[in-house]
């Protein structure tokens, strides 16, 4: 996530890409007296995406008839914050993957998950994105969906109720907001990056070496 320049007198662009920085100046601040109730920078953004995540759906089979039913008046997931359901990924800050996902479309769930910009999550649901399902050990099948791309909520069933994906979705909000958002990389022209895709080092976190091997076999 790059942070563009920020013009205050005070302050320079640099001390805005880590919460240290920022410390310094609240506990000036504080000293003096100032009436201002301050928080963790990481903790006030991550509030606000935790209630602000646009999911796209990738549905191939059942499990997507019971995302409808989450949408729906019953289960109402507009009270998480989920309701601004997109049809592009460029919009998107959650994907469901819902079904049986074959070594034909691998590929192109791929292909949107790279699309989606970051921070981006993904919810594999029911046990066919999970594992595979009844189709475990296929020609034909992906044994789960982390093979292609990194999931960060698992929901198993076969289909699983609403209630579980409500569960997922809270899930994940709890994982958002526990997240680390600035960090300066190795090389500081890059700008700032999101954690939670990051390796301890730096570098970005890969699917599995299988995905490359599916694409390749994708006309099987």
């Amino acid at each position: 996530m790059e942070v563009k320049d920020i013009k205050i007198k005070s302050m320079k662009t640099e001390d805005f890409r880590d919460n240290e920085s920022l410390q310094k100046y609240i506990d000036e601040l504080e000293k003096g007296g100032v009436g201002i109730k301050f928080a963790p920078l990481d903790k006030v953004i991550n509030w606000g995406r935790s209630y602000s995540v646009w999911p796209l759906t990738f549905a191939t089979s059942c499990c997507g008839i019971e995302f409808m039913c989450v949408a729906a008046a019953r289960h109402d997931f507009a009270r998480f914050g989920f309701e601004v359901t997109r049809n592009s990924p460029r919009q998107a800050d959650v994907i469901f993957v819902s079904g049986t996902i074959t070594k034909k479309m691998a590929p192109v769930l791929r292909r949107l998950y790279d699309e989606m910009s970051e921070p981006k999550y993904v919810i594999a649901v029911g046990g066919c994105a999970v594992s595979g399902g009844p189709f475990k050990s296929s020609y034909h099948v992906v044994d789960g969906v982390d093979k292609i791309i990194p999931v960060d909520v698992y929901v198993p069933g076969c289909p699983p109720r609403p209630e579980a994906m409500l569960y997922a979705m809270m899930q994940l909000q709890r994982k958002i907001r526990v997240e680390s958002i600035f960090k300066m990389p190795k090389n500081p022209e890059n700008g700032s990056v999101i954690l939670s895709k990051y390796n301890s080092d730096g570098t970005l976190v890969t699917p599995a070496s299988e995905t490359k091997q599916i694409e390749e076999g994708g006309a099987e």
